[in-house]
């Protein structure tokens, strides 16, 4: 039997995330946790790889993005870094804390 922690899968954080390797239901937290991640490391650029397909992946990251206040932009990357297969998204500047 597995608990929720042997389930955990610790990614690197970095500018590129393929989505492929992950469950059709579970694309929508692991952006938006990759995103919260990318953005605390310095990150402001990341390409989420949704691929072709029907447009479905494509069309629920590109909805989430546009929920998240942090997300300055997000468009269809460029022909040579994946066209409507990916989206690239820029990220806002982390909040500094101003502990006084």
């Amino acid at each position: 039997m597995t608990d929720d922690a042997d389930s955990i899968v610790q990614l690197p954080i970095e500018d590129t995330l393929d989505l492929h390797t992950f469950h059709p239901r579970e694309v929508v937290a692991v952006v938006e946790e990759y995103l919260h991640a990318a953005r605390q490391v310095g990150l402001r650029e990341v390409r989420l790889i949704h691929g072709r397909g029907t447009g479905v992946q494509r069309a629920r990251v590109q909805s989430l993005l546009s929920r998240l206040p942090f997300v300055v932009q997000a468009y269809d990357a460029p022909p040579d870094r994946g066209g409507w297969g990916a989206t690239v998204v820029i990220l806002a500047k982390p909040e500094s804390s101003t502990a006084g």
